[in-house]
């Protein structure tokens, strides 16, 4: 501006929404090809730095991934500094190594089959070059330890018995007829103190042989080791696991009781928060999730059946019976119906990176909320508002207690969720931003697109009842629905726009 006037800079809007490219995919299959229960994908998680992400399947086990294009390519840092344009860093992983984290298992007591499938896996600190994790199925879980360790090739080579020493003097001086001399206490002075006894002789001429064990190589090999195993404190199946930012103690929740574990003791645990009333039949609600505050380690929030978020602090006492905070929508008048308290079930929540907000998902919606301030969700992204209509016939194929996972980006200024046909969402968050963009869990990622229904969502209430049909639905855009197929379980990297999600037993990545 003239005149000596300072310029004033327009305020910057939001960001331009991101174009997703495939990046990866592991256990592809091939069409028609028959998917074993075991190998689908139940759990998802990268680590702090995002250079490792491990899953965990219905058959309990643990494969790790780690990223191999952040590494050194083969470039000196001065040539990296002359380099005058940006380098392209597709993001890239590899398989690292797998084991079996949970193994089947029978409960004699409750004559209760406890199964192996991995529900949670949440990384923590490393130390040492070793990467260290917790892993839980239903009722246990378990500290692991995973660290390359050098293993030695020892192989036996024969020694040349012309090169042998002392072969033949030592059968030939066993065979001597020359007088000996001896001590005063009758040893004999020749005697060494590896003599073999007066029942062992050796062959005349010596040994012709000698088998001598020599090191050959070291290979350098993954070994995953179990260090500690937090069993017996759930009586509910477990739900949730969650690191504390003290990098000394987790949570474990199930449907009524969360526990607080430290690390380094496996035989106790506190119990931190308790829903089970005297008697079951006055049961409410129960606990969905649960998660500790990123940078608070006296923080932690958790979500119930009923829609609602409670945010407690461990200072106000040992049992956390009250909540400093509670978070929930309130009802609209006149539209409660039967399926009200199932699809308001919230399935999942997450901090954002800088503890200030929490993402939560329940079976229609993502929510996010302020922890500041409790009076209602500061947005509510509809996933699939078009199966509202169908809430019937979900709830008849059991469809509507599906558990979807939700996400946010590093940066905070996006979210994402699965939805059916192997479908995921990603919504922009920023002050201002209208980005909506659906893919799909294949190497097309953009070949469906789904936009939200431009016409008011009808009430509960007007539903009309329909006719149940064995066929797929349809979306608002006409494109066939799968409920078969759904992506339940997605991740986001915690510093750059990759997303990795999970589809049956395949693991697909994509970045922008």
């Amino acid at each position: 501006m003239k005149g000596g006037d300072e310029e004033v800079a327009a305020p910057a809007g939001p960001p331009q929404p991101l174009d997703w490219k495939f990046s990866q995919v592991f256990g592809e299959r091939t069409a028609g090809e028959e998917i074993q229960e075991v190998d689908i994908i139940s759990a998802i998680e990268f680590d702090k730095t995002g250079d490792h992400l491990a899953t965990g399947d219905r058959g309990g086990r643990v494969v790790l991934f780690e990223r191999t294009d952040a590494k050194d390519r083969g470039l000196s840092r001065r040539d990296l500094e002359r380099t005058d344009y940006p380098i392209s860093r597709h993001p890239e992983f590899r398989y690292k190594t797998e084991f079996q984290s949970h193994e089947p298992e029978f409960d004699y007591l409750k004559s209760l089959e406890i199964e192996e499938k991995i529900n949670k896996i949440r990384w923590c600190q490393t130390a040492n070059s070793a990467l260290f994790l917790l892993s839980a199925n239903d009722k246990t879980i378990k500290f692991w330890k995973v660290q390359e360790k050098k293993i030695k090739k020892i192989s036996k080579i024969i020694a040349d018995p012309s090169k042998a020493v002392g072969n033949g003097n030592v059968a030939s001086s066993s065979n001597s007829n020359s007088p000996k001399s001896f001590l005063a206490n009758g040893v004999s002075p020749d005697r060494s103190c590896n003599h073999l006894g007066n029942d062992i002789s050796f062959p005349p001429g010596g040994l012709p042989s000698l088998c001598l064990p020599v090191v050959t190589s070291q290979e350098t090999n993954l070994v995953a080791r179990c260090r500690r195993v937090y069993g017996h404190a759930h009586d509910y199946h477990i739900n949730s696991i969650s690191n504390n930012s003290d990098g000394e103690t987790f949570i474990s929740a199930d449907d009524l009781r969360i526990n607080l574990w430290n690390l380094e003791i496996s035989n106790q645990s506190f119990n931190i928060v308790d829903l089970k009333p005297a008697n079951m039949e006055d049961l409410t609600e129960v606990i969905t999730s649960a998660e500790f505050h990123p940078a608070h380690c006296n923080m932690l929030a958790y979500s119930s059946s009923k829609g609602s978020i409670r945010l407690i602090d461990l200072r106000q006492s040992a049992l956390c019976d009250s909540h400093a905070k509670l978070f929930e929508e309130p009802e609209a008048p006149g539209s409660r119906s039967f399926f009200t308290e199932i699809i308001a079930s919230i399935s999942d929540i997450k901090f954002a990176k800088d503890g200030r907000y929490i993402l939560s998902r329940d079976y229609m919606t993502l929510k996010l909320w302020d922890i500041n301030m409790d009076s209602g969700p500061v947005a509510t992204f509809q996933v699939h508002e078009y199966l509202r209509p169908k809430l019937c016939d979900l709830y008849e194929n059991d469809s509507i207690f599906d558990k979807f996972e939700c996400c946010l980006s590093g940066d905070g200024l996006r979210v994402a969720t699965g939805s059916y046909s192997n479908l995921f969402r990603v919504f922009g968050c920023a002050p201002g931003s209208t980005e909506t963009t659906t893919l799909e869990a294949s190497k097309n990622p953009m070949r469906t697109q789904v936009q939200s229904p431009s016409r008011p969502s009808r009430s509960l209430n007007s539903i009309t009842r329909v006719v149940r049909r064995e066929t797929l639905g349809v979306d608002a855009n006409g494109n066939s629905l799968d409920f078969t197929t759904k992506l339940l379980h997605l991740a986001w990297h915690p510093t750059e726009n990759l997303i990795a999600c999970v589809a049956a037993n395949s693991l697909y990545m994509y970045y922008a």
